[in-house]
């Protein structure tokens, strides 16, 4: 793989981004944008899991945890142990305060049930009150549905989190730059999440015409 390096602002020594992963379907798709940042300089990795992660993770990438025992490292090796982990009830954890500052969050994959409750503004947990911390201070929110086809209910739920000033950022690649494996299905996703967490990794995703791949390829 490329070196995938990206310059942080030089107004903050760090970026700061929490990952949420929810029990919805698409785990690899919150596994592969967590590889791809402890990749760059200067990024800072706060994980949770909610309670029905565990089963999806179980069955997805067929890694057993234990919530309460979890590290990081089991699933990312010893790069994990620069990702700090809380556990979803965990409300001591600092950034249930508007107090302490992060630059982002990304829930990925995006239950609905978990959608349907920052749209209520509920906050019985952390990822769900780190959330409503990040839409109160105007910090970037992510969300990244995998869930087909959406109903009245759903679509309800993303409009009012988009009024919020969140992002809606479906699990839906794209084909134009012609993927041959899973891997490269996930990475559109993902490169799209790093795009709007203000990471640009120059990698074959971008849309070209086919007129100027023509001239490209002379």
């Amino acid at each position: 793989m490329r070196n995938e390096r990206v310059s942080v602002s030089k107004n903050r020594k760090t970026m700061k981004i929490i990952i949420a992963i929810t029990g919805a379907s698409g785990v690899i798709y919150a596994q592969r944008l967590i590889e791809m940042l402890l990749q760059q300089e200067g990024i800072e990795i706060f994980l949770t899991l909610s309670k029905n992660s565990a089963l999806v993770i179980e069955d997805e990438l067929k890694v057993k945890i234990d919530l309460q025992r979890f590290s990081p490292e089991e699933l990312f090796g010893e790069k994990g142990k620069k990702i700090v982990y809380y556990h979803c009830e965990d409300l001591t954890a600092n950034f249930i305060s508007g107090s302490n500052h992060f630059e982002a969050m990304v829930i990925i994959p995006c239950s609905m049930g978990t959608l349907a409750r920052i749209a209520g503004g509920l906050s019985d947990n952390i990822i769900l009150r780190m959330a409503d911390v990040a839409l109160k201070e105007r910090r970037k929110l992510i969300l990244v549905p995998r869930e087909t086809p959406l109903n009245y209910l759903h679509l309800r739920n993303m409009l009012e989190l988009t009024t919020a000033g969140a992002i809606i950022l479906p699990a839906s690649p794209g084909f134009y730059h012609h993927p041959m494996t899973i891997n490269e299905l996930v990475d559109f996703v993902v490169l799209r999440v790093l795009d709007h967490l203000g990471i640009k990794l120059d990698m074959p995703i971008r849309w070209q015409s086919p007129q100027l791949r023509c001239i490209m390829n002379l």
